[in-house]
């Protein structure tokens, strides 16, 4: 006859009851995440971010650990602008953010990966859906992706 313990052997042990909310564990899954991701010499790891439906690649940018941690409390993408030298919530000034739905690390932990929703189809500052639209073919570069919306018109109306 086995005993319950020896039933439940492939079932990890329930945790001990703590005083811990939700938003504790939430933290310390975030710090492990973030604790586990390989920055490069600036303090910067790159991420990808890809059309959840389509699979599509938007854009690459880059992100600090604080970016990280915001983009992971928020569930939108918030980026390090190396220009500006800050945070930059992608979609605050056109309206164009992105709804993470998966965020992952690569094999050596230094790129990300998020799957995301591309709110309002446009990826990329120049008024496409994402900014991978300058093709090298043997004639030269082809465009290979129309402007959505010209960029004077998404940012004219913000200030």
């Amino acid at each position: 006859m086995t005993t319950p313990t020896e039933n439940n052997a492939s079932h990890p042990k329930m945790p001990e009851k703590t005083h811990q909310t939700t938003d504790e564990f939430i933290n310390e899954f975030i710090d492990e995440f973030i604790a586990k991701a390989v920055f490069n010499k600036q303090g910067l790891i790159p991420a990808i971010a890809q059309d959840v439906h389509t699979q599509t690649v938007l854009m690459m940018a880059w992100m600090n650990a604080d970016s990280l941690r915001l983009t992971l409390e928020k569930q939108e993408m918030v980026y390090y602008s190396r220009s500006r030298q800050q945070l930059w919530h992608k979609g605050e000034t056109s309206g164009h953010t992105q709804k993470v739905h998966r965020i992952m690390l690569d094999c050596d932990a230094d790129a990300l990966l998020a799957q995301v929703e591309q709110i309002g189809g446009i990826a990329c500052h120049t008024g496409r859906n994402h900014c991978f639209f300058q093709e090298y073919t043997p004639s030269g570069i082809k465009i290979n992706t129309p402007v959505i919306k010209s960029p004077t018109a998404i940012y004219s109306s913000s200030d």
